[in-house]
């Protein structure tokens, strides 16, 4: 913690005033009026107050000193980071040719009364590649693949699996095409009586075949056909490795479905469905898109033609997606000519620091915060000699910033199926929408959070010693990781000299504040990320384990009586707010901060946290059940649910009963 700075001059406008008038008395005893509507007393305090102006300026020298100095260390404000959506493009209908949406394609929030629309540029190309279904293969599980694709032309009944569907019997559909990031449409005319199972959750899972991770999952948007129990159509989000692959002798884009273990309480097949008849085609597609608005070709002025040159950009703070494209002229007349005004314009390269810049390299370097970017420096060597990092750009050239993005912050980590507005034109698109709410959105950091930061920074000095500096390095590679705890692995599980990093991502709750379990794991890129940022500062030997933590589900029956003037579904929908707030991972606890790390669950506090709701006359009773997200299982009654040091509560499905006064 920084040291309390003192006040130089610790008096205020008040005490100017009053020790003016004790002089004033001691001077001039004639001088009797003090009264406020005295012309001497309003000079005396036109007076004061700029005495105390001035005071004020005086102690804020230790802040600017303060600032100074970490200047002077190289501290800088942390930018804001950018919310990341996966957005999915819909056409008005299949298309006989590839409709492409490039980059920096606009979508946005709806723009309300109180609240300013919320932009999102997509940051690659998406082509919807139009296809066909040109093969059918069937493979029971351990037999050979059959083509049956004849049999689906002439209208006979394929049948899909093993007359006695088994687990790892394959149906697999060949495309005319690969639609990598595609939404493709399945249109199948299958049925079969008596199956028995769950049209909800059948015991099926479609995959995709890709290059670098053979068959892959996809989601299903929507199943129409109950588990192929009857017409209708399967809704497929394609991977973005999916290509065209040899199989059965036959190339296509090849897609299967794969009887699986049906889930703990649901049937299996009995007996196979069949297909009579098959078709598919595109409809949509999904790229990412991040929150930010493109500025394209913006003038920054001309190069004055010596080193250390800075020049701002007219929006900041600048955000990653799309990286900014910044060319300088490659004369000073501005380059090119009359037929290619593109010619002569050269690309310049951001880099962090100068350090390994040659005095040809074109570099510069951003302060994404501010906006402000700074060419090569030229510095004076120990022996006198001058040395120029980075090259500079030609006295009178041109500079522009061809292409960057500007904005971020914590306003695009909105709910799912909120982005829903098409700012930019592109034909054939009829819908747009956010399966996932957006996250990764973090606002800039402040003057304050800086100088708290920094002492930390200081003292860990790039290496990850203590629990503090690994949670410190962690928060630097993942800014936009919601909560990140640091604690010593079991040596039993992990070995001797083994850390743990527990990492827990943002999460936009949906409409009515409730979070889905899957929106609490943290992705492979985020966890790659922070392992590979400590792995490189970690001391030799000790062992390194980076990964979320592990959720204890909690499930509160309670019994509450309301006052007679109370409406009872209201005060049931407050209870029911008040529990998932309370045990909000994220936001939850005594402090709002999240509900901590290995911390015990007693009954005692649900009540005192439902006693609060208003219109709850009396809390009658409150039952604790431990239970599993994933399966739905509760177990036991208890008063009491203890967690392990790594582990968060997690609220699921929670019960309450709300009894009328009378």
């Amino acid at each position: 913690m920084a040291l309390p700075a003192p006040h130089l001059d610790d008096r205020r406008f008040q005490q100017f005033v009053d020790d003016a008038k004790r002089y004033i008395q001691q001077a001039c005893p004639e001088w009797t009026d003090h009264n406020v509507s005295d012309p001497g007393v309003t000079l005396v305090e036109a007076v004061a107050h700029m005495a105390d102006q001035l005071v004020y300026r005086l102690n804020r020298v230790p802040e600017k000193n303060h600032l100074a100095f970490l200047d002077l260390l190289g501290v800088t404000l942390f930018p804001p980071a950018a919310a990341r959506a996966e957005i999915t493009f819909r056409l008005s209908a299949p298309q006989p040719e590839p409709v492409v949406l490039p980059t920096g394609t606009e979508v946005s929030t709806g723009r309300t009364e109180t609240e300013e629309a919320v932009v999102f540029a997509t940051s690659a190309d998406l082509t919807v590649v139009p296809c066909a279904l040109t093969h059918l293969v069937r493979q029971e599980a351990g037999g050979t693949p059959e083509d049956r694709s004849q049999d689906l032309l002439g209208g006979e009944d394929v049948p899909a699996f093993s007359a006695a569907p088994r687990i790892g019997d394959l149906l697999l559909l060949g495309l005319s095409a690969a639609v990598p990031d595609c939404l493709l449409v399945l249109d199948l005319d299958s049925r079969v009586d008596g199956v028995g199972v769950d049209p909800r959750r059948p015991p099926l899972v479609w995959e995709a075949w890709t290059a670098a991770e053979g068959w892959v999952v996809c989601e299903v948007d929507e199943d129409t056909t109950g588990g192929l129990n009857r017409p209708g159509e399967v809704l497929l989000h394609m991977p973005s490795g999916h290509v065209v692959s040899r199989l059965a002798g036959h190339e296509a884009g090849w897609v299967r479905c794969r009887v699986v273990e049906a889930a703990e309480g649901l049937p299996s097949y009995s007996e196979s469905p069949t297909v009579r008849a098959a078709g598919a085609f595109t409809i949509g597609g999904t790229v990412r898109a991040a929150h930010a608005e493109t500025v394209r070709d913006e003038p920054l002025g001309e190069s004055e033609g010596v080193a250390g040159q800075r020049v701002r950009l007219a929006h900041a703070p600048v955000v990653d997606r799309p990286p900014l494209l910044l060319q300088v002229a490659g004369r000073a007349d501005g380059g090119g000519d009359e037929e290619d005004p593109e010619a002569g314009w050269q690309e310049w390269s951001v880099v962090r620091d100068f350090a390994s810049s040659r005095p040809g390299d074109r570099h510069f370097t951003l302060d994404a915060t501010t906006g402000e970017i700074a060419f090569g420096p030229c510095v004076r060597q120990p022996d006198g000699t001058l040395r120029q990092f980075g090259a500079v750009p030609p006295k009178g050239a041109a500079i522009r910033a061809v292409r960057y993005g500007t904005g971020g912050g914590r306003a695009g980590n909105v709910a799912r199926s909120t982005i829903t507005v098409l700012r930019s034109s592109i034909p054939y698109i009829a819908r747009v929408e956010n399966r996932e709410a957006a996250r990764g959105g973090v606002d800039g950091e402040t003057v304050e959070e800086a100088k708290s930061r920094a002492p930390v920074t200081l003292r860990a000095q790039e290496r990850a010693v203590t629990a503090r500096d690994y949670e410190e390095l962690a928060r630097r590679a993942a800014p936009e990781a919601a909560r990140i705890s640091c604690l010593a692995a079991d040596a039993a599980e992990a070995g001797e000299n083994a850390v743990r990093v527990l990492v827990v991502p943002q999460a936009v709750p949906d409409r009515g504040g409730r979070l889905r379990f899957e929106q609490l794991v943290p992705g492979e890129e985020l966890l790659s990320r922070v392992t590979g940022f400590l792995d490189e500062r970690r001391p030799l030997g000790t062992r390194l384990a980076v990964g979320p933590p592990f959720y204890q589900g909690v499930t509160v029956v309670a019994t509450l009586h309301s006052f007679r003037a109370a409406e009872a579904e209201r005060v049931r929908a407050e209870a029911l707010d008040t529990l998932y707030a309370y045990l909000d991972p994220l936001t939850g606890g005594a402090h709002g901060e999240g509900w901590p790390f290995g911390r015990p669950l007693r009954a005692g506090e649900v009540f005192a946290a439902l006693q609060r709701v208003p219109g709850v006359e009396l809390v009658d009773e409150v039952l604790l059940h431990p239970a599993d997200p994933l399966t739905g299982r509760r177990g036991e009654t208890t008063d009491r649910i203890e967690l392990a040091p790594s582990a968060l509560l997690f609220p699921f499905d929670h019960r309450v009963r709300v009894i009328e006064a009378r």
